[in-house]
C-alpha cells in the first residue's frame, strides 16, 4: 500500500497516512478516561519510530492536543463532571510554566537527554503511586490520621460504584451498565485562595489552592518543554497525592492541557529560536494525529463512567511507568 505513504515536508517524516489517526484513536480512547490526552505516549512514538526529534515535535504534539481534546472536554461538561475550580487553578499555574518550558527546550535542551531522565523519574514516581493506591492497604497502617480517612473515603466511593453498577446490570439485564448515575455531578462548596472544596456523589473532597497552583506551574514547565500539555502528570498527581476521584479529575486535566497547548503552539510558532533550529509544528501531521484523538477522546470520555475507577488507575499507572522506563532507558 505504498500509495498511502506520505512525506510530511516540515518534519521530514514519511509514513502511511492512516497510521497517525489510528494510533492516536487507540491511545486517546484509554488515556482520556484518566484525564490524559495521550500526547505523552505519542511523543516517544514520533521520536523513536518516526525519527522526528527536533524541538518542532513538541509543537506538533501540542497541535494534536488542540484538535483532539475538545470532544472529551465537551462530554465531561455535558455530564456535569467538570470540576471548574480545579480547572482554573490548573490553567493559572500551567500557562506561565509553558512559557518557561519553551525557552528551556529551544535554548538549553535542543537535545533533551538530561531532561528526559528527570521527566522519566517524575513519571515513574507518579506511576508507582497510582499503582500503590489500588493495592489493598494493611489495616494497622491506615488506622487514624488524614491518610486513612482519605483512603476510606475513596473506598466508600468505589463501593458506591460497585453497588450502582450491580443494580443497573440487574435492572437492565445488561453486561454494560453505567457505573455512576446522572445525578453524580460536581458541586462546588467553597473556592478561596487557601482551599477549594467540592462535592461529588455525596462525598466531599478538598485540596490546598496554593499547593495545586505550584504543582501546575512545575507541570507547565515540563509540559512546555516536551509538548505533553501536563495532563500526564497533573491527573495522576491529583489522584494519588491529593486523593481526588478520577471521575472529577479527568475533565479538569484535559481542559488545562487544551488551553496550555494553545499557548504552547503559539510560543513555538512565533517566539525567536536559534538559527537553523526547527520549532514550528508540522500542522498536517499534528492534525492527522488529532483527528484520531478527537474520536478516541470523545468515546473515552463517554465510556469512562462504565469503567471502575480501580481499572482506570491500573491502566494509567502501567502506561505512565512504561513511558517513564523508556525515558530513563534512553538516557543511559
Amino acid at each position: 500500500m505504498d500509495f498511502l505513504n506520505v512525506l510530511f515536508p516540515v518534519s521530514g517524516v514519511e509514513t502511511n497516512i492512516l497510521l497517525p489517526p489510528l494510533v492516536a484513536f487507540v491511545v486517546s480512547f484509554f488515556t482520556s478516561m484518566g484525564g490524559v490526552s495521550g500526547a505523552f505516549l505519542l511523543l516517544p512514538l514520533q521520536m523513536s519510530i518516526l525519527k522526528y526529534t527536533s524541538p518542532s515535535v513538541s509543537a506538533t504534539n501540542f497541535v494534536f492536543n488542540i484538535v483532539a481534546i475538545p470532544s472529551g472536554v465537551y462530554r465531561y461538561i455535558k455530564e456535569g463532571r467538570m470540576a471548574w475550580p480545579l480547572t482554573w487553578v490548573v490553567i493559572a499555574g500551567t500557562l506561565p510554566g509553558v512559557f518557561i518550558g519553551y525557552y528551556l527546550r529551544v535554548l538549553y535542551l535542543p537535545d533533551p537527554k538530561a531532561f528526559k531522565l528527570f521527566v522519566g523519574c517524575v513519571l515513574l514516581y507518579m506511576g508507582v503511586r497510582l499503582l500503590y493506591e489500588i493495592i489493598p492497604p494493611i489495616p494497622p497502617l491506615i488506622k487514624g490520621g488524614e491518610g486513612g480517612l482519605r483512603k476510606n473515603q475513596m473506598k466508600a466511593l468505589e463501593e458506591k460504584f460497585k453497588q450502582r453498577s450491580a443494580q443497573l446490570k440487574e435492572s437492565q439485564k445488561s453486561k454494560l451498565a453505567a457505573g455512576i448515575p446522572p445525578e453524580a455531578v460536581v458541586k462546588t462548596i467553597s473556592f478561596s485562595l487557601k482551599k477549594i472544596e467540592y462535592e461529588f456523589w455525596g462525598e466531599t473532597f478538598s485540596f490546598s489552592t496554593v499547593a495545586m497552583f505550584v504543582l501546575a506551574f512545575i507541570v507547565g514547565i515540563i509540559g512546555g518543554t516536551y509538548g505533553i500539555g501536563g495532563g500526564a502528570i497533573i491527573a495522576p498527581f491529583c489522584i494519588a497525592v491529593f486523593h481526588l476521584p478520577v471521575y472529577t479529575v479527568a475533565g479538569a486535566a484535559l481542559m488545562g492541557t487544551f488551553l496550555t497547548s494553545i499557548a504552547g503552539v503559539t510560543f513555538y510558532s512565533i517566539m525567536p529560536a536559534r538559527e537553523g533550529l526547527a520549532t514550528s509544528p508540522d500542522w498536517m501531521l499534528g492534525f492527522l494525529f488529532g483527528i484520531g484523538g478527537f474520536v478516541g477522546m470523545y468515546l473515552g470520555a463517554r465510556f469512562q463512567k462504565f469503567v471502575p475507577q480501580r481499572f482506570i488507575k491500573l491502566l494509567l499507572g502501567i502506561l505512565i511507568i512504561f513511558v517513564a522506563l523508556q525515558y530513563i532507558y534512553q538516557y543511559f
